[in-house]
């Protein structure tokens, strides 16, 4: 099967899969033991954690490793809100984010807090309009995703730090599909806090981390908690932290930006044959789209029968995140677009990977139109 996917998922590298095996091996004790054994994985967390802050350009003080993007998303927006409480309980953020985002926000919302929920412009882009209209005397945080997962429209994250600068709003950014494609260190001391995920740039999976700025006093939301100076708790996953790191340091040293739009230009330019039957959602601002995620839709048929349509012929795409699998709802952006329901369920991503290949690309794309025709063909 040929894999499309890889915004949901990546497999993991060969080195990082090599670390994982070693620190299993010779590094198994617990970080939190007193003896030798567990002081020696405590001294190997601690070389991680400088080394994510040196990638991200923080202070390694505020780097708190975690079990994955949403666990980072669910930990940062609760324990930054009510660490803020006393300031207000009003809290804006995107239609477009990551469910971890809204699910982190209604649990506050059920607390008491209030959330407004912005529109995209038809670029994919946060409506700054709207988002300046939004903020109030008692909004304490914004949460905006660096680089939507399912368009790939990168968000104008310096703009909205100049718009909330000097108003006592925090700022937290899910960098989940940015980090290893995009350099978030140019991003991080603009924000409050920031999510990144290992299995994302071909790390192992159950592993991520999240950043807040240590000036924050961060209330963290379960109490008497020791792991990760109990902003978490439980055993810290040694081995794949370990492999996390050199999958990162791996993927900040090799670029693959000029392989994605090499590959995303090619499958675009090979179903413009018959574009009528497209729609393509995207920036037009080529330097806000980051060129590895491809949003579209097949007009007139849904996606999760072009889904399984690939799926039977040898292709593995998505009908948006993973996270909307078996759900039947609209995307979340697709919503922040204010796309109707029945055009919103014809939206599939295609999501290229490192191993993409040109003959790939074309097979799909040959593939693809195939169905559009074959299924406007049976409607005529």
């Amino acid at each position: 099967m040929i894999y499309f996917d890889y915004s949901a998922t990546t497999p993991i590298d060969s080195e990082a899969l090599k670390v994982y095996q070693k620190i299993s091996s010779n590094v198994f004790g617990n970080t939190s033991s007193l003896h030798d054994i567990g002081t020696k994985a405590e001294h190997v967390l601690q070389i991680c954690r400088k080394e994510l802050a040196n990638l991200l350009s923080v202070s390694a003080e505020g780097v708190y490793f975690t079990s994955g993007g949403t666990e980072s998303n669910l930990l940062s927006i609760i324990s930054l809100a009510k660490s803020q409480s006393q300031y207000g309980k009003h809290i804006v953020t995107s239609i477009g984010e990551h469910d971890s985002i809204h699910s982190a926000l209604s649990y506050l919302e059920n607390d008491g807090f209030e959330i407004s929920e912005i529109p995209f412009t038809q670029n994919g882009l946060i409506d700054l309009h709207a988002l300046k209209k939004s903020i109030r005397q008692d909004t304490i945080l914004i949460s905006i995703q660096h680089v939507n997962s399912e368009i790939g429209t990168i968000q104008p994250i310096q703009e909205i730090a100049h718009l909330i600068k000097q108003q006592n709003i925090l700022f937290h950014c899910d960098c989940v599909q940015s980090f290893g494609k995009l350099d978030i260190s140019r991003i991080t001391h603009y924000v409050d806090s920031v999510s990144v995920s290992s299995h994302k740039i071909y790390g192992p999976k159950g592993v991520g981390a999240t950043y807040i700025d240590p000036s924050i006093h961060v209330k963290p939301l379960f109490p008497r908690l020791t792991h990760e100076h109990g902003f978490r708790g439980g055993t810290v996953n040694l081995p794949g932290i370990a492999a996390f790191i050199t999958a990162a340091k791996k993927a900040q040293e090799v670029k693959h930006l000029k392989h994605y739009f090499t590959m995303r230009n090619l499958f675009l330019k090979e179903l413009s044959k018959h574009k009528h039957f497209f729609t393509i959602y995207q920036s037009n601002d080529h330097k806000l789209q980051l060129p590895h995620i491809i949003g579209l839709g097949l007009n007139g048929i849904e996606g999760q029968y072009v889904m399984l349509e690939c799926n039977r012929y040898g292709f593995a795409i998505s009908t948006g995140s993973a996270c909307h699998v078996g759900q039947h709802k609209p995307s979340n952006t697709m919503n922040a677009l204010g796309i109707p329901s029945s055009k919103s369920n014809e939206f599939i991503r295609v999501s290229l990977g490192k191993y993409t290949k040109k003959s790939d690309v074309k097979e799909l794309a040959a593939l693809l139109n195939e169905i559009v025709k074959n299924v406007h063909v049976m409607l005529i």
